[in-house]
């Protein structure tokens, strides 16, 4: 028992970070969980570089406008599930969570391994997510 709780308290705890306006993350805010509010934002990405992870959740419905993920390059590969249905991202450089569609709950993961950002991502609606090449 005392090796089970030794474990768990070894376990990292999440860092949050809440998004209230246009944003440019950092290699220092890697790691962290991105909280979008409901105005929707654009975010850009740090260049690519090993190491390097970001989620994003939804926290409330944006209701205003679509929250953009942008990559300097096309170099944003992987895939999301929205409304069960795989949307596959080849050479992106931009994801766009559209508003009123990317619900409380619905996240997106991205990680990099130096030479693209990799993505995957869980949506409930359909439309609620789309990948955009240069």
């Amino acid at each position: 028992m005392s090796e089970f709780i030794a474990y768990r308290d070894l376990k990292a705890k999440t860092e949050y970070k809440s998004i209230s306006a246009d944003t440019t993350l950092t290699a220092s805010e890697s790691g962290k969980s991105i909280l979008l509010d409901g105005i929707g934002e654009d975010i850009t990405l740090p260049g690519v570089k090993a190491g390097l992870n970001y989620k994003f959740i939804c926290t409330v419905t944006a209701v205003t406008t679509d929250w953009t993920i942008t990559a300097a390059t096309a170099v944003i590969q992987g895939s999301a599930e929205v409304a069960g249905a795989v949307v596959a991202a080849a050479d992106e450089s931009l994801i766009t969570l559209v508003v009123a569609k990317f619900l409380p709950g619905d996240w997106v993961e991205l990680e990099s391994d130096g030479t693209n950002w990799y993505v995957k991502a869980e949506i409930v609606t359909a439309a609620g997510l789309t990948f955009t090449a240069p």
